[in-house]
């Protein structure tokens, strides 16, 4: 009997020292705004493709009178043209 209560508190012991180590190891919750990053070459710089960054792209296209399409699917060189537009017309916040 004396060798299950201590095989129970020892069971115990572990699993009170282990449950703050395996919260710190699992990774947090990434914010669900950001989708996916961008590198801005001509720039240097990172652009997190959000719904700000989704309207931009989309108000670029129609501004620009350009067919819908997915920034992902532009070529290169559009996306920096698409870079070089967005760096001059900032968000007003």
């Amino acid at each position: 009997m004396r060798n299950a209560h201590h095989c129970i508190s020892s069971l115990f012991l572990a699993a009170v020292l282990l449950v703050p180590v395996a919260a710190m190891a699992a990774p947090a919750a990434q914010d669900a705004k950001i989708q996916i990053r961008f590198f801005d070459r001509n720039h240097k710089d990172y652009h997190d493709w959000d719904d700000r960054e989704d309207r931009a792209w989309g108000v670029y296209l129609k501004n620009g009178r350009k067919k819908s399409a997915e920034f992902s699917k532009a070529s290169k060189r559009e996306q920096s043209h698409y870079w070089n537009w967005r760096h001059s017309h900032p968000d007003r916040d």
